[in-house]
């Protein structure tokens, strides 16, 4: 039997990745703060206590899970509070990846090892990007992300660690966090269908991004560890939409016309304003998106409507 350690394993990707490495039959710990900002717990995962701050208790969680796999997804994932936050950023996002890394190189280089990136490194670089594609990361969030992402293939490149980075683009479900736009769009249209509220409050609406399905998302991150050498993958559905676009598509699948728009919350500092993946790549070895944005945003409003009610 397999084993395998995520480390971020309690927030959205953690948890999906958890349900599906058990579904395939491994035995699946999970490294979690004490207090964590996401918190969904999976049935079948032994969870350790540990940091990303502290190379220690990373070291102490491969001791007792002995894997054969670490995916490591943690991170503060949203993007907005890094301009408030860049020193963690740095720590948790950028350094904490390190941890992880250098703590796998001690104790065994044998073990496979996944690194969360994102289509936040790209910035303002045009879009389509792709594996080649220059990084101009926009956000403190992205500048650590571009610090995890080097150090994986430094460590690559210097012990001969098999070690790949998934650059993933947007991907959301039922399970995002709060904090995230499409969360906010589907459960501020699910209140309005309550009678909770009158009005929609967001910030800017002509931003676009590529966004696809977390559950699908984190099959492809189990597919390159699978490959007989190690590399990085573009991960993305190749389509891009409006912020716009997502809530008018979600305010149709209510039945909701007209609304009122209250924006000028959340602006960021520095926009990405189109990010937009090229995933041949990985299109390649056998993965494919197949929950596009109609149907995500269907998911994600039946969700907060139950929750809601």
């Amino acid at each position: 039997m397999k084993s395998a350690l995520i480390v971020g394993a309690t927030g959205q990707d953690g948890s999906w990745l958890a349900e599906y490495l058990l579904a395939l039959g491994y035995k699946v710990f999970g490294l979690k703060r004490r207090s964590t900002r996401e918190h969904i717990e999976i049935p079948g995962v032994q969870y350790i206590i540990g940091d990303v701050l502290d190379g220690n208790s990373i070291l102490e969680a491969l001791r007792i899970s002995d894997p054969d796999e670490v995916y490591n997804l943690a991170a503060d994932t949203f993007v907005g509070s890094s301009w408030a936050q860049p020193l963690e950023q740095a720590e948790v996002t950028g350094l904490g990846c390190l941890r992880v890394l250098d703590a796998i190189r001690q104790y065994s280089k044998h073990i496979k090892f996944y690194q969360a990136s994102t289509s936040e490194l790209f910035g303002s670089s045009p879009a389509p990007q792709n594996e080649n594609t220059p990084f101009h990361p926009r956000s403190p969030y992205g500048c650590a992300k571009l610090y995890a992402h080097s150090i994986t293939v430094n460590y690559r490149e210097s012990y001969g660690m098999y070690a790949c980075c998934g650059i993933l683009f947007n991907h959301e479900s039922e399970r995002r966090g709060s904090a995230f736009v499409t969360q906010k769009i589907v459960t501020q249209v699910a209140e309005i269908l309550a009678g909770k509220r009158e009005v929609i409050e967001l910030g800017s609406m002509a931003a676009k991004r590529d966004w696809g399905y977390a559950p699908e998302y984190v099959a492809a991150m189990h597919l390159m560890l699978q490959q007989p050498l190690p590399t990085d993958y573009v991960v993305a559905t190749g389509e891009t939409h409006t912020i716009q676009e997502f809530l008018d598509i979600t305010l149709a699948h209510a039945g909701l016309g007209a609304y009122d728009l209250r924006q000028g919350l959340d602006l960021r500092p520095a926009e990405t304003w189109e990010l937009r993946g090229d995933a041949r790549k990985i299109r390649a070895i056998g993965w494919e998106p197949h929950v596009k944005i109609d149907e995500l945003a269907s998911i994600m409003l039946k969700a907060a409507i139950a929750r809601t009610k």
